[in-house]
């Protein structure tokens, strides 16, 4: 028997267990809930047993003390649509999960609600050249799109870290960033129209093609909004044009404030890099270690700094970016030969987080943004602060646009060793806030920073998020719980009806 002969075997067989699984009979409160919902799907894709409640009951934050319902798996508009309106006939909430890659908890289930995840509606819909838009579904994995558009000379520009597995659903509903947002803006700045199933199972279309659609920016509203005010299922994307030279510089420097202080200036004289990128020591030795890109372990920060366009223009900007980093004590500048070697820099910096895994098992990822011109202050602070409450701390950021990203690497087995972990997150966000800062710069609020909303923004702020939540949503039923603190959200009840304790902690 060939491999391939086997490999589908082993598929049918457990493709005909999940069947059997997914068929059997399901007692108790949810049982009328879980049979309408297999009759609008099929069996199959709705799943109620304990091994993928407790799957979708986590993200990939720190954060504990979810609960799922039962968890579907729509594979059209027309799904969500009878999803949503089953679960408001049974007066359940509900909570749309991408690939789970989030890092503020924004896709934990609280007090049991039904989860749509969208991971199977993958397709990628339609690509118009002319128009430089491709209309995607949700479940399409960010690096995916742009694999795809390559040969036809275009990509798509947010590229955050875990661009491998996460979704483009996922990207709007945090407005997620990446290295080379500080050139190209944000997922917001690249989508253009969202086909939204609402909590009544309504459809609307928000934002259109022309270039200023008429009526309020609801588009505009709704990127960023994590999961609160619909459920996205297609998505209309600005493709961009790839860049015809690129060039890109690794600097090596003794100190993180000079690595920081070269950003400053870079920007100040006029130039916009399409990507910088600092790491300090500790993080730059387990990337060296992971991926052998050739980054200098004995530099107290490195900076990872890439411009393009047309070819002179690169290479001007280029030796321009040297000689300021020259100028604020750079021990070093690489410029990479050639794509090959740019792309093993790249594969270092993206997989930065993984790389960790040599030295703990688990992280906590920070994402505020603080003032360029504050960064060497802050990041001072950050190690004040985890060498203050025993915890190991690697700063790697966007330093272009001051968005920091502090790993605290730990060992939950440890006892108090969390608690420490959350105490020392909590003090960064204040240090950030302190010096201008907000509170994220790609991740979302979530439940991760829910604490700190009112810190920020006034009570009438609130009210006014409040509002525009309660418009989407009248009867508070999607993604309860998360965003706007408890005590200004309508979504309170639904979310503390059965919430574990300390997720919020």
């Amino acid at each position: 028997m060939g491999a391939d002969q086997e490999n589908r075997m082993v598929f049918q067989r457990r493709k005909s267990r999940d069947h059997k699984r997914a068929a059997e009979p399901v007692g108790g409160p949810d049982a009328g809930l879980v049979a309408e919902l297999r009759a609008a799907l099929e069996p199959a894709r709705v799943r109620y047993d304990s091994a993928e409640r407790a799957l979708f009951a986590h993200d990939a934050s720190v954060f504990e003390g979810g609960l799922a319902g039962p968890v579907c798996f729509p594979l059209s508009t027309a799904e969500v649509q009878a999803v949503m309106r089953i679960s408001e006939r049974h007066g359940r909430s509900v909570v749309p999960r991408g690939a789970g890659t989030g890092l503020a908890g924004g896709a934990i289930p609280l007090a049991a609600p039904v989860v749509v995840a969208l991971t199977k509606m993958n397709r990628i819909l339609e690509v118009d050249e002319d128009n430089r838009v491709a209309w995607v579904e949700p479940g399409v994995i960010n690096l995916d799109l742009s694999k795809m558009l390559r040969p036809l000379g275009y990509h798509f520009a947010p590229d955050p870290s875990s661009q491998q597995s996460c979704t483009i659903g996922g990207n709007v509903a945090n407005n997620s960033g990446g290295p080379h947002c500080l050139a190209y803006g944000v997922t917001n700045a690249h989508v253009r129209a969202i086909e939204v199933v609402l909590p009544t199972g309504d459809v609307v279309m928000l934002g259109g093609l022309d270039p200023e659609p008429p009526g309020y920016d609801l588009r505009g509203a709704f990127v960023g909004s994590e999961g609160t005010l619909g459920v996205a299922t297609r998505i209309a994307v600005t493709i961009t044009p790839n860049p015809p030279a690129v060039r890109t510089l690794l600097m090596a420097f003794d100190t993180v404030e000079a690595a920081a202080n070269t950003v400053s200036q870079v920007i100040a004289s006029g130039i916009v890099p399409a990507a910088m990128e600092v790491m300090d020591n500790r993080i730059t030795v387990a990337v060296e270690n992971f991926v052998h890109a050739g980054y200098p372990t004995d530099a107290a920060a490195v900076l990872l700094a890439e411009v393009d366009g047309p070819a002179a223009g690169c290479d001007i900007d280029a030796e321009r970016i040297a000689a300021i980093g020259r100028a604020e004590g750079a021990v070093s500048v690489r410029l990479a030969a050639d794509d090959t070697e740019r792309e093993l820099l790249w594969k270092g910096r993206k997989t930065a987080f993984g790389a960790v895994a040599q030295i703990a098992p688990d992280y906590y990822l920070h994402d505020t943004v603080v003032p360029r011109s504050r960064l060497g202050e802050v990041l001072e602070k950050v190690y004040e602060i985890a060498d203050r409450h025993g915890v190991l701390v690697m700063n790697v950021f966007h330093a272009g646009d001051g968005n920091l990203h502090p790993l605290l690497v730990f060992d939950r087995r440890e006892p108090g060793m969390l608690d420490r972990v959350h105490a020392a997150g909590a003090e960064i966000v204040e240090a950030s806030i302190a010096v201008g800062g907000v509170l994220s710069g790609e991740h979302g609020i979530g439940v991760e920073k829910q604490g700190f909303m009112d810190r920020f923004f006034t009570a009438d702020d609130l009210d006014h998020q409040n509002r525009l939540r309660h418009a989407f949503d009248p009867t508070c039923r999607i993604n309860p719980g998360k965003v706007i603190p408890l005590g200004h959200s309508c979504a309170d009840i639904q979310a503390l009806r059965t919430v574990p304790t300390g997720v919020w902690g």
